[in-house]
């Protein structure tokens, strides 16, 4: 007889739930239905509606909520799932020594919950919340977020977003990589451009960013360790992660870029991210203090060598995505791992399950390797078994 699984997502500090008829996670919901389906088992999918920036306590208090309010009282395992921030919103929820300000009667479920995945989640912390925290960081985060949710949202960016960008770069004598000045007038160009673009879901999504940023805080490496230290995993749960790095921009990359707006839009986004997410700090070095034989043998297969500190998908350093079970690693960007990656000709294309990127990192991610971190998701997911059963 079929089980009923529950999975519920909780998106990242750039995510959203569901934009107009664009769903952020309409990729991941898809793939494990399938997989699921082929297993012979029932599942039901829940998206968590977070404050994008909110503190990772707010935001667990929300997906503690949904899911009280909507896992029933059957004996169906409960599975949690976090891309990105949303992957320390799981662990707080499922952690034993978390004080959240829920009602006990929404914890009722906890003795079901079978996994927790979490996604390119930064569990030791990035370099890239500290430059967030800053003035000019929180611009770029407002930026980066409004890019992200209109680009994805209609399909691709906004042409006079693009065009403007081109525009501000050309008035900067080389300045490619990390250059603040350089971002500062991206910046303004982007949001200017972006401005009439916006509907008002997108409105309502961007004033939640500035209403609150209380996650870019605790996001920075010295918060994290404070968070490591009080945040425990849940007995009998079983712990599981996907990592990825991108392959570091190149100049020869970047000007190739420059003579399509969009692209170079992109390049230029990606490649400062990327370098401030690069920027080392021995006391708090954004990874875990001790990696398992395991886990360094899955790294090693996956890039023939062990990853640096450096190495990051554009928002992480992959060292600090590694919590539990490393089930799955690869090249791929911050994005690309919930399937916002530039989809080929003959892929799908209605509107939840076309291919879509702004992060357009050279990591040549692309269906194929979609299917095989989701089919690596599911396997763990599939065979955990929660303690109620």
């Amino acid at each position: 007889m079929a089980r009923l699984h529950r999975v519920y997502l909780a998106p990242g500090m750039f995510g959203f739930g569901k934009i107009g008829s664009y769903d952020y996670f309409a990729h991941v919901v898809r793939a494990l239905a399938s997989r699921f389906r082929a297993a012979g088992e029932e599942l039901h999918t829940f998206i968590a509606d977070v404050a994008p920036t909110a503190s990772i306590r707010r935001r667990a208090m929300s997906l503690a909520g949904l899911i009280g309010n909507t896992a029933s009282d059957d004996n169906g395992p409960i599975h949690l799932f976090g891309h990105s921030t949303g992957g320390l919103d799981a662990r707080l929820v499922a952690s034993p020594t978390a004080t959240l300000s829920n009602t006990p009667n929404q914890f009722r479920w906890l003795s079901r919950l079978s996994s927790v995945t979490t996604m390119s989640a930064p569990h030791f912390g990035t370099p890239l919340a500290s430059f967030f925290a800053t003035v000019s960081g929180q611009r770029v985060l407002y930026a980066i977020s409004a890019l992200t949710v209109t680009g994805l949202s209609l399909g691709a960016p906004p042409l006079a977003a693009a065009s403007a960008v081109v525009m501000a770069i050309s008035r900067i004598d080389h300045a490619l990589g990390i250059e603040l000045r350089m971002l500062d007038r991206t910046t303004n160009a982007l949001l200017k451009a972006l401005e009439p673009a916006t509907g008002n879901e997108v409105e309502k999504y961007l004033d939640a960013i500035r209403r609150d940023q209380g996650a870019v805080i605790q996001l920075t490496p010295e918060a994290m360790d404070l968070f490591i230290a009080g945040v425990e995993d849940r007995p009998g749960v079983t712990y599981q992660c996907t990592c990825a790095m991108a392959p570091p921009p190149s100049l020869a990359r970047i000007a190739r870029s420059l003579p399509s707006p969009w692209r170079a839009l992109s390049s230029i986004l990606f490649t400062t991210m990327f370098g401030i997410t690069s920027r080392f700090d021995e006391k708090y070095p954004c990874a875990a203090p001790d990696t398992s034989e395991e886990t360094t043998r899955t790294l090693v297969r996956a890039f023939n060598r062990m990853p640096g500190a450096r190495a990051n998908d554009g928002v992480v350093p992959i060292l600090s995505q590694i919590w539990g079970r490393v089930v799955w690693a690869g090249y791929g960007d911050h994005l690309d791992v919930i399937g916002h990656f530039a989809g080929t000709k003959h892929a799908k294309t209605s509107a939840n399950t076309r291919h879509v990127d702004w992060m357009m990192s050279g990591s040549n991610f692309n269906e194929h390797t979609f299917e095989s971190l989701m089919d690596a998701v599911a396997s763990g997911m599939l065979a955990s078994r929660p303690l109620s059963i």
